[in-house]
């Protein structure tokens, strides 16, 4: 089954989640909104009602927002392991990356680095605006940094992106930590994709075992866990070390900034739609 979703720009996300929540294998996002696709299950009629339930909560939450559109189709047998390729493309990201999924050769710019990610079950393969604004920040940072050379640290790593652009950027030590076993597997065949094994170590540790300071933290998170792990997101960046932070939706963005703007200072602060990305550098 195919569910198609035209609505504003700042519903897509939310939809997007709730759908793979229940049990989407595959989600296409649009300008004007997404289409989802479901195994034609035998509780079909339930997924419908749980899925206006949804929508419907959602328009009494913006009652001045048009009503999403729903339309539901059963579309014939293909071969999905293939055909779903097709919607991933080679992406620019900031003046340094190309990011590019395996089967397809990136264009040919020699002034570009190409990171290979393959989509899987881990969030970051560079088209998302907090990827993107995460990965143009972190050139900011090493261009800023008096030698040039840095160590790391990348919470949250997902796919492992961010911590394989650090290595391309310059980095001599990136320690890359995430909670999630599957995503680690996917950021390890990722890593050892792009060479990246020397430099890039990854682990399920938490940043309480990590016992020091890096000259660049990021963590591509939400605004409810960057304001929890404030406190020792600060203990581990070096003195005048940068921060990025991102997964902030713009309403949200000025709380994390205060909570933060004792020992930080704002350098940079990027919106993309709904989202915020900040650059901050220690006092």
């Amino acid at each position: 089954m195919q569910l198609s979703i035209r609505t504003r720009a700042a519903s897509i996300d939310a939809l997007s989640n709730f759908l793979i929540e229940r049990g989407a294998p595959g989600v296409v996002l649009k300008k004007t909104g997404l289409d989802a696709f479901f195994a034609a299950p035998p509780a079909g009629a339930s997924l419908r009602q749980d899925v206006n339930r949804f929508v419907d909560a959602m328009t009494r939450l913006s009652p001045r927002a048009r009503k999403p559109r729903l339309r539901w189709q059963i579309i014939k047998q293909e071969s999905w392991e293939e055909s779903w390729k097709r919607f991933i493309k080679p992406r620019r990201v900031g003046k340094t990356f190309w990011v590019t999924p395996p089967w397809l050769e990136p264009p040919k710019f020699r002034r570009r680095r190409v990171i290979t990610i393959e989509p899987g079950m881990a969030f970051g393969t560079g088209t998302h605006a907090t990827t993107r604004g995460c990965m143009e920040f972190l050139e900011t940072a090493s261009e800023r940094l008096p030698s040039g050379k840095f160590t790391a640290l990348d919470i949250g790593t997902g796919s492992g992106i961010l911590a394989i652009a650090l290595a391309q950027l310059g980095a001599t030590e990136v320690r890359a930590i995430d909670n999630d076993a599957v995503a680690l597997e996917v950021a390890r065949e990722n890593v050892r994709a792009n060479s990246a094994e020397g430099t890039v170590h990854l682990s399920g540790a938490s940043m309480s075992a990590i016992g020091r300071r890096f000259d660049v933290v990021v963590a591509n998170l939400t605004a409810e866990v960057l304001l929890e792990l404030a406190g020792a997101l600060e203990k581990k960046v070096a003195p005048r070390g940068f921060l990025i932070l991102s997964g902030i939706l713009h309403e949200k963005a000025a709380a994390v900034a205060g909570r933060f703007a004792a020992r930080f200072r704002i350098r940079k602060r990027k919106r993309s739609r709904e989202w915020v990305t900040l650059l901050l550098q220690r006092k």
